[in-house]
């Protein structure tokens, strides 16, 4: 691909046009690496440094750029010299239950890359999560996610654009957070299969919730903030679900 190609794929119409995303970074080529031992697509992954970084051990083909043209594609401001164009990976294919002990977070038109990219890390600290987003949510393989990831992208499996609505044929159980719930702390919170968070500042519509009959759990607090940012909520919820 040429270079003037790979700066488009700051833009998600380009990462979905040309089927790749960039990954950037020492950690997140480590992490990349690992993943390829076991995925045949992410082995044709292509590797793009500079000087400093021409003799790293990789199994990726490799080319070897100046610092001009590395400024070029890179999205951070100093970029260390090493960038990944990775073939964008299929989406998880969707269950029609929960396999063993997963569970699964459904997260309703996310927006902040800084939160999705948490969240995508602490589901793959713990395991035995997948994680969907809805239709008008953030896109993962935005260059902000992919590195707040800290390469959990690569872990977590994920779908893409699921409608809250058909989240009431594939979970029996759903649970969400409200203000006006059980306590996350109780024992009934480990027992649904699916647990649905809302958009950062509208939340999910108070009517959807009521047909898809998901129960309410709260989060308590003795502080004077009325809210919890998003990834908080859902990092607390996967370590209470993990207790």
């Amino acid at each position: 691909m040429k270079l003037d190609d790979i700066k488009k794929l700051h833009q998600k119409k380009y990462r979905a046009e040309f089927g790749h995303f960039l990954v950037e970074g020492e950690h997140l080529l480590l992490e990349l690496q690992k993943a390829a031992l076991q995925n045949p697509l992410l082995q044709r992954s292509q590797l793009y440094v500079t000087g400093a970084y021409e003799h790293w051990q990789s199994p990726f083909e490799t080319h070897v750029i100046n610092d001009r043209q590395m400024a070029q594609i890179a999205d951070t401001k100093t970029p260390q010299g090493i960038i990944a164009l990775v073939p964008m990976p299929a989406t998880a294919a969707p269950v029609s239950a929960p396999a063993g002990n997963e569970r699964a977070i459904y997260l309703h038109e996310i927006q902040d890359p800084g939160n999705l990219g948490t969240i995508l890390r602490t589901l793959a600290w713990f395991g035995n999560f997948r994680c969907l987003l809805s239709p008008g949510s953030v896109d993962p393989y935005n260059p902000k996610v992919v590195r707040s990831s800290m390469g959990a992208i690569f872990h977590a499996p994920m779908e893409l654009d699921v409608e809250l609505d058909s989240l009431r044929t594939r979970f029996e159980r759903i649970a969400c957070l409200d203000m006006n719930g059980d306590r996350v702390q109780s024992a009934s919170f480990k027992t649904f299969d699916c647990y649905l968070f809302g958009n950062e500042a509208r939340g999910v519509p108070r009517e959807q919730l009521i047909a898809l009959n998901a129960q309410p759990f709260t989060i308590s607090g003795c502080g004077a903030i009325e809210s919890l940012n998003l990834a908080a909520t859902v990092n607390m919820c996967a370590y209470e679900l993990n207790r």
